[in-house]
């Protein structure tokens, strides 16, 4: 399952901070259903409450035929058990192994032949389902949780095989340095509370829990008088609470057990260090901060924002030269939270310097508080970036939930009065309490070397198996009659495309879900041909250069410009503007000013290319750099262009004149693409951009962006060690010469589908539901203009990597060798007919899908023609394209972490 973390700490600290997982529920004794009571209906909202309890609110959002439902169970693992930190973890694993009239091969069989994305995550106070599938099935997704309230079987050998999977979740938390520091974190700010202990669990505490333990917990709390459910999409409110009733109105309340306060008390200032395998060394400065249920959560935010802005003191440090990155994250659970100053160094880096570095700025803010405008612009930002939360049906319905769940309002909205009300003063007053260096705990994340990668040769001869087919999985009468039919889904509507005189394509997409734009811009590029040799590097550096202003406005005027309209931006060879729809004019004129004229100062180029530098000798050295290279090499020809790297020497080598040279080579208004969203007009799109953008011009020809084909790959062996690692990460690769443009890879997708697309693929069943050799399995191909590749993906424990492997190895051996059933084939064909429109469920996937198809060549039409081919393909089909293309004795495998046992 997955795991949510309010706000990351920063992208350098973003792998698995919070672990996610399963419950399960008791039997209960039917009652007449009685009618809901409506609370209000305003606007496009509608909530209602069950004579059971159970909070229901449904919000109608016609962005596109697509429903996400997502029911919060109000309990995690602030309610476990002593000793048992992970029983609301476990307990959520459970709940997708099986209910009464549901058992756990036909959940994972529906929820593929439903084609959504579904899946669940555990916080210290809420656990989470979330299902987002085509609106006609929402009748579906409420049977399926009605079931799991009230009747999950929960045996000891679902139990036992489970317990292998969750455990290894365990190990690839825990090879994580940053998941590590985080959880010494939380237990010093949080010492004594039930928030002591993270939701992930503990290996000791799942070898001695049970079944009888996860039934206990189950039966406590999984009520509907514990849980509030979100549905957000294009659905008729009261048909929607009359399908509610029918699913949930006959489970009764419980009686609910007394939760365990939590008041941690204010921790002695500590210091922590801690080796990592991050290309660069961080250094963290962390404070006790308010929860989301604190009448101070408001003020505490927009505090994080100021110390955390652009224009900030922290952020200061990065231009002046002293931190690769700096900056201010808030993470808030429900009823405390943590607050964290990082500055990043480069390996071999004066930590100490960083560290003091930050403790000075933080000292002068507690004294004399923060700057007035920074606390206007970020209450502007905060009640503005409301409005942006319709452009998505899944993130709407998240945003209900954390607004319900975890923060006790009635609405997202609710938070802006709260916004509004802070002051500068109510700021400095919060800083001057919490950021008391005698209450600071300080930590030191360095880099560590992990040894030199190992090759080796391939895996020798083939090994020759076929299998019998599994018996196809008969659904419920109530799930096969709404699934019976293999329906194509309606044609896409396909947006306006214009293009501009200069060259430059414009796709605008009217949406008036919200009264906001989104932009998104691609200028075709391809760093490794348009580089010139002994400059590599230079993209790197030129794209950060955006930041520091135009040649209109300097860094701090321009982000000052960006925060009064307000509206988020980025600019470099992709490029975005997020902006409420009344001031579009405003902010793409700023963009247009980024993306054309950059100022690319000199002062600040040295400074980049000085961080660039530093930045990429660490880099160059760390286990995830070297094993995305392992896996590069496996599958490309010596001389491939996409085996060139920069170096520290080539970066430090560069000047201004190549970064000015690249960008008139590189940007190009006939090789860029804008897409627009929102509430707008094509009319007025393109009035607006051809006054921001129409005066751009393109000389000389248009540049070869297109990799050239490569030869097939042969297999090979590599391994990465990585010493933070207690799990090992494998890949198994090799390169392909299929095409975006080759009709075979929608069958091969079809193929993919069954093998490794999800909970009832043969990858997973066999590599955890069986086997418990891995948390998780993938597979997919990539293709682009001229080249392609396909991988398999797990995670295991170095024990279990060969067979994993081996187990991985056969499956695709029996695709090749025994056509699919015509069950599998359904399955398969089903999910990814109905998973096309769930493609347009946002205004940010919607730019992206046109975005990728012109970057690979293909008409906007082309999820028409996918469905076409996949309502087509047949199992003989499938067999051919895979025996065709896919090539198992060819397959590379490189390893990251421990060494494997062989």
């Amino acid at each position: 399952m997955i795991s949510r973390f309010p706000k990351t700490l920063s992208s350098f600290l973003c792998a698995g901070l919070l672990a996610g997982t399963v419950l399960t529920p008791h039997l209960a004794t039917a009652r007449p259903p009685e009618p809901a009571r409506i609370a209000s209906t305003a606007g496009n909202v509608t909530r209602a409450t069950l004579p059971n309890g159970l909070r229901v609110v449904v919000v109608q959002n016609r962005l596109a035929p697509v429903v996400t439902t997502e029911l919060n169970y109000l309990v995690g693992s602030a309610n476990a058990p002593d000793g048992f930190p992970g029983t609301a973890h476990a307990l959520e694993h459970m709940m997708f192994r099986g209910s009464k009239g549901l058992d756990k091969d036909q959940l994972a069989a529906l929820a593929a032949r439903l084609g959504g994305s579904y899946n669940a995550d555990t916080t210290e106070d809420v656990t989470q389902y979330f299902y987002t599938a085509p609106a006609e099935d929402l009748g579906l997704l409420l049977h399926i949780e009605a079931l799991r309230m009230n009747g999950l079987t929960l045996s000891e050998a679902d139990w036992d095989k489970e317990r292998g999977a969750i455990e290894q979740e365990v190990s690839r938390d825990l090879s994580s340095p940053v998941y590590r520091y985080i959880s010494q974190l939380r237990s010093i700010l949080y010492k004594g509370t039930p928030y002591e202990h993270d939701a992930l669990g503990t290996r000791p505490s799942f070898d001695k829990t049970d079944a009888a333990l996860l039934r206990s917990f189950y039966g406590k709390w999984y009520a509907p008088n514990n849980a509030i459910l979100v549905i957000v999409g294009d659905v008729d409110p009261q048909a929607t609470l009359d399908k509610v009733k029918q699913a949930f109105g006959t489970i009764p309340s419980r009686a609910l057990p007394e939760r365990a306060p939590v008041n941690p008390a204010p921790p002695p200032a500590q210091a922590l260090s801690f080796p990592t395998d991050l290309p660069i060394g961080i250094a963290t400065i962390a404070y006790p901060m308010p929860g989301l249920t604190s009448k101070e959560f408001a003020t505490a935010d927009i505090l994080s924002d100021v110390l955390g802005s652009q224009r900030g003191a922290l952020y200061q440090l990065v231009p002046a030269g002293k931190a690769l990155f700096a900056g201010f994250e808030f993470s808030p659970i429900k009823r405390a939270g943590m607050g964290i100053a990082v500055a990043a160094f480069p390996k071999g880096g004066n930590s100490a310097k960083a560290l003091s570095d930050m403790k000075d700025i933080l000292a002068d803010i507690r004294v004399h508080g923060v700057p007035a405008e920074l606390v206007e612009a970020a209450k502007t930002k905060e009640v503005a970036q409301l409005g942006f939360s319709a452009n998505s049906i899944s993130g709407l319905a998240e945003s209900w939930s954390t607004a319900l769940a975890f923060q006790n309002l009635s609405a997202p909205d609710d938070i802006a009065a709260a916004y509004r009300a802070v002051t500068p003063d109510d700021v400095n007053h919060l800083a001057a309490r919490i950021l008391d260096p005698s209450r600071a705990i300080t930590a030191i994340l360095t880099p560590e070397e992990s040894g030199k990668p190992q090759s080796g040769k391939g895996f020798g001869g083939a090994e020759s198996f076929a299998s019998a087919p599994d018996k196809p999985v008969a659904l419920p009468d109530w799930a096969s009659e709404a699934l019976a039919k293999l329906d194509l889904p309606p044609p896409v509507a396909l947006p306006s495309v214009q293009t501009l005189p200069n060259g430059l394509t414009l796709i605008v997409h009217p949406s008036n879900v919200s009264q906001t734009i989104q932009v998104a811009g691609e200028i075709r590029n391809n760093p490794d041909l348009q580089v010139p040799k002994g400059k590599e590097g230079l993209a790197g550096v030129t794209e950060d250069l955006f930041s520091y202003g135009t040649t209109k406005h300097d860094r701090l005027a321009f982000h000052k410009a960006l925060d009064d309209v307000p509206a988020w931006e980025s600019a470099g060879t992709g490029f975005s503007l997020s902006i409420p729809a009344a001031k579009f004019d405003d902010g793409m004129a700023l963009l247009a000013e980024n993306e054309l004229h950059p100022a690319f100062p000199e002062q600040a180029f040295q400074v980049v290319k000085m961080q660039a530098a530093q930045a990429q000798a660490g880099e160059l050295q760390s286990p995830g750099y070297l094993f995305g290279r392992a896996i590069k090499t496996a599958i490309s020809p010596k001389d491939d262009p996409t085996l060139r790297q920069a170096t520290p020497q080539t970066i430090a080598a560069l000047s201004l004149a190549d970064v000015h040279a690249y960008f008139s080579t590189v940007w190009r208004p006939d090789m860029t693409t804008i897409v627009i969203t929102g509430d707008i007009t094509p009319e007025k799109a393109r009035a607006t951009v051809e006054k921001t953008f129409g005066d751009w011009k393109a000389s000389g020809p248009k540049p070869d962006v297109d990799l050239p084909a490569r030869p097939d790959s042969r297999t090979s062996r590599a391994h990465v060690p990585d010493k933070s690692n207690v799990q090992d990460t494998v890949a198994l690769a090799e390169s392909l010469s299929l095409t975006a443009a080759n009709p075979d890879r929608y069958v091969l997708m079809v193929g993919d589908e069954i093998l490794g697309g999800g909970f009832s693929s043969r990858l997973y069943r066999d590599l955890r539901v069986k086997t418990g050799y891995v948390y998780s399995v993938s597979s997919g191909f990539t293709v682009g203009r001229t080249r392609g590749g396909y991988s398999v993906s797990y995670g295991a424990d170095p024990g279990k990597v060969s067979l994993a492997r081996e187990a991985a190895l056969r499956d695709i051996r029996a695709i090749q060798n025994v056509p699919v059933t015509d069950d599998e084939l359904t399955i398969a064909k089903s999910g990814l007919l109905r998973g096309l429109p769930l493609e347009r469920a946002s205004l940010d996937s919607i730019a992206g899908t046109y975005l990728r198809l012109i970057r690979l060549g293909l008409p906007l039409n082309t999820p028409d023609i996918a469905a076409q081919a996949f309502y087509k393909a047949t199992a003989a089909d499938v067999q051919a394209a895979f025996r065709k293309w896919v090539r198992p004795d060819d397959l590379a495998e490189i390893v990251k972490g421990p060494v494997p046992e062989q």
